[in-house]
């Protein structure tokens, strides 16, 4: 069985952010479906997304419930600077916080993640 931490740094701004983050929904689906094991972190400019995609009318919204499950926390410290803190929170995501205000990625790899950025 594979294992995959997939990380979100991606702008909600423009074409390519758009492209990375369904990417990201896209693969995360994909590895869920087959009985792998998934998680996803948003860290940088990937915490504002946490709003937008909770957003029922958002047309990516879907896709992001069928794999919010394995979603596993927005940085704590981004989503404060990016001023996405009470989004986050209402859509009931976690704040991670595990090492010097970050995700901790050393944990993802001890633990036989493979670590994929979008």
């Amino acid at each position: 069985m594979a294992k995959a931490a997939l990380v979100v740094f991606a702008r909600t701004e423009g074409r390519e952010g758009m492209g990375r983050v369904a990417n990201a929904l896209v693969t995360a689906k994909e590895f869920k479906e087959t009985g792998d094991e998934v998680t996803i972190v948003f860290d940088g400019a990937g915490t504002t997304w946490i709003g937008t995609l909770a957003d029922a009318s958002h047309r990516y919204h879907g896709a992001f419930e069928e794999v919010r499950d394995g979603v596993a926390g927005a940085r704590s410290y981004c989503a404060d600077r990016c001023g996405v803190t009470e989004q986050v929170e209402q859509a009931g995501i976690p704040l991670v916080d595990e090492y010097e205000q970050h995700p901790s990625t050393r944990r993802l790899i001890a633990d036989g993640y493979q670590v994929v950025t979008f």
